[in-house]
């Protein structure tokens, strides 16, 4: 059974199982830079120690990806993605038992393990059950659970810390969780021979591309390098916003959900509307716009940290979600209209541990920075704009051809 065979119906349920279960993950990820705030308080860390506990869960994630995507191609997506949701449930809960900075890195870090193997799985099935030509818009769908998500978490995250405590709160979201993986046990139904496509398919062309092949394509390399790079933007500002407008602009933690609404609904439009162009632009006209949307990004990074006060901060940094939201959809994208779906799983998980590692390195390096320059987060602002430029190099160097994987393979 190929995409096409796959009813409008069962694909619009997948879906939207799916898209659930991203926003779970989001909510897991978004959540934890809120509740910080009062962990650290309780523990009694500095801005280093936050940074660390911020980039643990990044560590397991990037170290699952690959391993994710390859066991997705090999035994399936379903079942890849029933473990992934089932074990970053368990070490959500298990985040409340927490008594010391060790043991929550511990936990954050098993945490990302459990969760790695979701975005390369559920890729995969994006890239099973649907056509080419609606892959973008697919992707854009289920990414616009990062926006949605952090557009609710601010001002759910501030009433909880504020009513049960953030131990009780993750209590509760891991057992959102375990519901989530039933849903996903009884209802996602997928073509018998989602391992190996039927070999009628156009996309079938290569179903042996290994690992070594992969990172060998130049179409990769640039990929991964361009991942890193806006994932490195994005999760260092998502990770440490929060703390830098209650510690260098004053505001308290309602305050601040209030104003992070507005970047969040930026993100949302950002990502519908970024899948729906992304389908429609001519060739070779997506890594140009992407390439712009980072020179933008980089000067806009600059007004932020300079802005006069929290109005201008908060404004430019609700363009700025536009258009990082815009290439952080481009980027799947480019994976699954351009490699054949037999190999998604492994493709997404190798570029994506580039994003993922940015996740790792970025609110760490942060955190660091700000204890080194007595809690400026200048340098850390110059830091963010320097992986902008790079993302732009990486991206306009993208060899995009069609068949460059499969030439590589053949060197």
């Amino acid at each position: 059974m190929t995409s096409n065979e796959v009813t409008k119906k069962s694909r619009n349920l997948i879906l939207a199982l799916l898209f659930l279960g991203w926003s779970l993950g989001n909510l897991d990820r978004y959540i934890m830079n809120y509740a910080v705030v009062a962990i650290t308080g309780d523990l009694q860390l500095d801005a280093s120690s936050t940074g660390i506990i911020l980039s643990a869960f990044f560590l397991g994630y990037a170290l699952m990806q690959i391993p994710g995507g390859w066991l997705a191609d090999k035994f399936g997506a379903k079942k890849i993605l029933l473990f992934s949701v089932i074990m970053w449930s368990i070490f959500t809960g298990l985040t409340a038992l927490a008594w010391s900075l060790v043991a929550m890195i511990v936990i954050r870090f098993l945490f990302g393990i459990g969760e790695g193997g979701f975005q390369p799985a559920s890729s995969k099935i994006i890239a099973t059950i649907f056509p080419r030509e609606e892959r973008g818009r697919a992707m854009s769908i289920m990414l616009s659970s990062g926006g949605i998500v952090s557009l609710i978490v601010p001002l759910l995250a501030a009433y909880l810390l504020g009513t049960i405590g953030w131990r009780t709160m993750f209590i509760i979201i891991g057992a959102i969780g375990a519901i989530i993986a039933f849903l996903y046990w009884k209802y996602i139904k997928l073509p018998q021979d989602e391992i190996v496509e039927n070999s009628n398919s156009k996309e079938n062309t290569s179903t042996k591309v290994n690992f070594k092949e992969l990172f060998k394509t130049p179409l990769m390399r640039n990929l991964i390098i361009a991942y890193f790079c806006i994932y490195a933007v994005n999760w260092g500002l998502v990770s440490w916003i929060p703390t830098y407008l209650q510690k260098n602009r004053g505001l308290d933690l309602m305050s601040i959900g209030w104003a992070q609404t507005i970047p969040a609904i930026a993100t949302i439009i950002g990502v519908y509307g970024s899948g729906y162009i992304i389908d429609k632009l001519p060739r070779g006209m997506d890594k140009i716009l992407g390439s712009i949307s980072c020179g933008v990004i980089g000067i806009l990074l600059y007004l932020m940290f300079t802005a006069k006060s929290v109005t201008m901060f908060i404004g430019y940094q609700t363009v700025v979600t536009l258009f990082l939201a815009f290439v952080i959809t481009l980027l799947p994208a480019i994976v699954l209209k351009k490699l054949p779906s037999s190999i998604t799983g492994s493709a997404m998980g190798v570029a994506n541990t580039g994003g993922q590692l940015a996740g790792f390195v970025t609110p760490m390096a942060i955190g660091f920075m700000v204890d080194a320059f007595n809690g400026s987060f200048d340098a850390a602002f110059w830091m963010l704009i320097g992986f902008a430029i790079i993302c732009i190099i990486s991206l306009l160097t993208l060899n995009d051809q069609k068949g460059t994987l499969l030439n590589s393979s053949l060197e």
